[in-house]
């Protein structure tokens, strides 16, 4: 070797004295600067990672409570519900009895309803029929009464020649003067 390639070697930083370890000046400046900046991520990090832990874990242990909270009140009203679907079935068939009840009360009240109706309207058909029938028969006796009086007054007329017919109203008008 000769004094420039020493010298070069001296000034080369990438060369060191070792190949295992660093300068002596690199490991104090490199010590100093990794207790400043750990001192510092102690110092600030720590409690901002230990609060974010703390956080975390209360979240979390607030969903495990929530969550047994909703299944105690899911477990109850399960059970509720069961309660109820015993009443369910007993109140069902209270409520079809009454039901029935009810519309046999509907059906007797509308068959005395309908009954009532009939009767009366039974009533008043014979009363029409008993004025109809009494009505025709003053009508056909009246009717029949103008036909026999056309018909006698055709028959009179008829039969009576004018010497009869003379002879009535003679007979008539004599009657009429003798009883004055």
């Amino acid at each position: 070797m000769n004094f420039i390639s020493i010298v070069l070697a001296a000034e080369d930083p990438s060369q060191s004295h070792h190949w295992l370890f660093p300068e002596i000046g690199e490991i104090i400046y490199g010590s100093i600067a990794s207790i400043v900046i750990f001192s510092a991520l102690y110092k600030f990090g720590w409690p901002a990672a230990k609060k974010a832990l703390e956080t975390r874990t209360a979240k979390i242990q607030k969903e495990l409570d929530d969550s047994a909270a909703a299944r105690r009140d899911a477990e109850s009203d399960a059970v509720n519900i069961r309660k109820a679907l015993g009443d369910i079935a007993g109140e069902r068939a209270r409520m079809l009895a009454e039901a029935d009840t009810q519309a046999a009360a509907v059906l007797a009240e509308g068959r005395a309803r309908i009954a009532a109706e009939v009767a009366d309207m039974e009533a008043r058909a014979t009363a029409e029929i008993t004025a109809a029938r009494s009505r025709i028969g003053d009508e056909l006796r009246a009717e029949i009464a103008r036909l026999s009086a056309a018909a006698t007054s055709d028959a009179v007329r008829a039969t009576l020649d004018d010497r009869t017919q003379q002879e009535l109203v003679d007979s008539f008008i004599a009657k009429v003067g003798a009883s004055r």
